[in-house]
């Protein structure tokens, strides 16, 4: 924790399990922007109110301890709210298990992670960022392109902090910036994140709660260069949506396979249908299990 910090409790509703969260988050941070302790604190730079400043996240026995860096006292609450979605605290554990230990794979996955957490985002726009690096690449290819983006068009910190460097673009870094050339990567791609920061200068409700999910996929899949499967990620986490489901994404289809093979996309979203309202989680879960796999071989 900061010396001299701003401090703050979270309240979670139990159980809560950290360690999954903690290895989602720490597999997918940005470099120069997010960082995460082996062991316990997950640490980021934010901008509040034209401040730029840090945070960490630790977890404790009933709640998650905050402390925060070049945060003036009054913008602390709001601070709190957003990190309450980044880390998913008024979730119902009981519910969302109730619903998923009908399926005969989730159901082992479940009790292996009580509490699991559906990750939301600090930055709504940089998850929106990251999810459209992460097209059709690995995890780890998603997060060096997204660590050029931030040396490459980020605000450096006047203090940094270890690894801690920069704070991620604003929609107005990036909507005329030459992303693909900075890069190095497909120029539709680098299109794709200069349309959505334009979008997002348009319309400052671009990132605001949806009537349904058809309509927060409706709303993304409108941008040049954001296809459905991008679009439900930016659901899942930006805004939160319980339901969303990336149905093509490797690593579910992968988690699900058997004997018989993998699951086409479209064996996966008619047995998901017994997942809703919760497909998100199951989601979570199945990755959750595929990455320790993955990490196991």
């Amino acid at each position: 924790m900061f010396a001299g910090a701003i401090e703050r409790r979270l309240p979670v509703r139990p159980p809560y399990h950290w360690a999954a969260i903690r290895a989602f988050l720490a597999k997918r941070a940005i470099p120069g922007v997010e960082a995460a302790d082996p062991v316990a604190a997950y640490a980021r730079t934010i901008s509040i109110a034209g401040r730029h400043g840090l945070l960490t996240v630790a977890p404790g026995a009933d709640c998650l301890h905050v402390a925060l860096r070049g945060v003036e006292a009054g913008h602390a609450e709001a601070v709190a709210g957003r990190l309450r979605r980044l880390f998913d605290c008024d979730a119902d554990p009981g519910a969302i298990a109730a619903c998923l230990v009908g399926d005969p794979v989730l159901a082992p996955l479940v009790a292996a992670r009580p509490g699991l957490r559906l990750p939301g985002a600090w930055d709504p726009f940089e998850t929106g960022c990251r999810a459209i690096l992460g097209q059709q690449v690995s995890v780890a290819a998603a997060i060096g392109l997204a660590g050029k983006l931030v040396a490459a068009f980020g605000t450096p910190l006047a203090e940094p902090m270890g690894g801690l460097t920069h704070v991620f673009p604003t929609p107005a870094d990036l909507a005329e910036a030459d992303i693909a050339l900075a890069l190095n990567m497909p120029r539709a791609r680098g299109a794709a994140i200069r349309a959505l920061a334009a979008a997002a200068l348009a319309d400052p409700d671009l990132f605001a709660p949806a009537e349904s999910l058809e309509a927060a996929v409706l709303r993304f899949t409108a941008i040049r260069g954001i296809g459905p499967w991008t679009a439900q990620y930016i659901a899942m986490r930006a805004l939160k949506l319980p339901d969303a489901l990336p149905v093509g994404d490797v690593g579910l289809l992968r988690a699900l396979e058997s004997r018989t093979g993998r699951p086409s996309p479209a064996a996966l979203l008619a047995r998901a249908e017994a997942w809703r309202p919760f497909r998100a989680y199951a989601a979570q879960h199945l990755w959750a299990a595929d990455e320790a796999t993955v990490k196991g071989r």
